[in-house]
């Protein structure tokens, strides 16, 4: 079944005016209220939440009044759908719409931006992308989701040249924001709503290539929950965005690689061996070497190769799994924590299919060690994943040693809170 996908228009509406963070705005709607009279009305988090949520409560007359006051739009236009069918009357039409509230910026004259602006807010994009690597995720999405909110903003005020590079890097910014909360968080009915307005950010770019980066992202979503049908729709699209943006051969195979992990996750592993082995020609037949976006630093070949080790080992092909997963570690950088911590857990996965729990359990902790140094629920999985396949040798020594090392303290609360 397709996962819900929430209130995306008033998601899109926090962004656009400037809130990065459902704490923003509730913190404003608060203020907005003593602004319009209405005297100790306070809106939270939670509330922000419940109407974000995928089956929005129809706010209350006084809370649709500051809703309108803030963001600026209709109730139909933020995603809320009128109960009138169970008795309520209907709104007075006549009454006219109230005055929009300020931008985040505080002025109700446009601003004047210096050209430079683009330059800057693209510096900030680009060294998230950086330390995408290496920071902790829950600590990076607060960062880049405000980064979200200032380039929405900017994106009102500002126009030609400048705004297009604005719209650029706030599409990869907000591609970002779902990749964390996808791949580090597992947040996926979050990551699925940021996905669609990052889309949103790459139309106002005008750019094909970053929209089928954001379209093929948004396929893990119902790829990894077993629908496949939906993972195929998006990258349908996602294709024809490459199309369209002549996408180089790197982007292809990618893409290639994506539809093969959600099929193989969709229980058909060796439709994803075939699909691998098209990427790979792809990447071997890429004579002209066309640049690849500066953006796209999330595949390489050797990741492509621990795809396939790990979609071998779906299909049963553990000596092979085996010799190409262990190529990918002694390829992998040590700087990889992410990507490394997620090969161990396959290689563990594989010493336990060969009957080694000895192995499994040190390739394991190593996997452990490795999450310690920058968390990534990704990795995780695939060590929970391992230590469930260890049930009939619980009692084994180093059984217990890997239950003492997964089930420490900060592991733990790692755990339950990010989910």
């Amino acid at each position: 079944m397709p996962r819900p996908t929430g209130n995306r228009m008033l998601k899109a509406a926090r962004l656009a005016s400037g809130f990065g963070s459902q704490e923003g705005l509730a913190a404003a709607l608060t203020a907005a209220a003593d602004e319009l009279g209405l005297r100790g009305v306070s809106i939270g988090p939670r509330q922000v939440r419940r109407w974000e949520s995928a089956d929005p409560p129809w706010p209350q007359p006084h809370h649709q009044q500051i809703l309108t006051h803030v963001l600026g739009l209709r109730m139909d236009e933020l995603g809320f759908v009128a109960p009138w069918s169970e008795g309520e009357p209907p709104p007075d039409r006549r009454r006219p719409a109230p005055p929009r509230r300020p931008t985040a910026a505080g002025s109700r004259q446009r601003p004047t931006h210096p050209s430079s602006v683009a330059s800057d807010y693209v510096a900030v994009t680009v060294a998230h992308r950086r330390l995408y690597w290496s920071v902790d995720p829950a600590h990076l999405l607060a960062s880049v989701q405000e980064q979200v909110g200032l380039g929405a903003l900017l994106l009102r005020e500002t126009d030609g040249t400048v705004r297009d590079r604005i719209a650029g890097a706030l599409a990869e910014s907000a591609l970002l924001a779902g990749r964390i909360e996808f791949f580090d968080l597992r947040r996926p009915d979050a990551a699925a709503e940021t996905f669609t307005c990052a889309l949103q950010f790459a139309g106002e770019a005008d750019d094909q290539l970053l929209g089928a980066a954001i379209l093929a992202h948004a396929a893990f979503v119902p790829g990894w929950a077993g629908d496949r049908e939906g993972a195929t729709e998006r990258l349908a699209a996602a294709r024809a965005y490459a199309r369209r943006g002549s996408a180089p051969a790197f982007m292809r195979a990618w893409i290639d690689a994506v539809e093969a992990e959600c099929a193989c996750r969709c229980g058909d592993a060796n439709a994803a061996l075939g699909l691998i082995s098209r990427a790979e020609a792809e990447l071997a037949a890429d004579d002209d070497q066309q640049p690849v976006p500066d953006w796209m630093n999330w595949f390489t070949p050797v990741r492509l190769a621990a795809f396939k080790g790990n979609t071998e080992l779906a299909a049963g092909q553990v000596k092979r799994a085996r010799v190409t997963l262990s190529a990918v570690l002694d390829t992998l950088p040590a700087t990889d924590v992410k990507q490394r911590s997620v090969v161990l857990g396959d290689l563990a996965a594989v010493a336990v299919a060969a009957g080694d729990v000895e192995e499994a359990c040190r390739l394991a902790e190593a996997a452990l060690g490795e999450l310690s140094r920058t968390w990534y629920a990704t990795g995780m999985d695939r060590v929970r994943d391992v230590r469930r396949s260890l049930r009939q040798w619980q009692d084994q020594a180093c059984v217990r040693s890997l239950d003492d090392r997964l089930y420490g303290w900060a592991t733990t609360l790692n755990a339950i809170s990010l989910r």
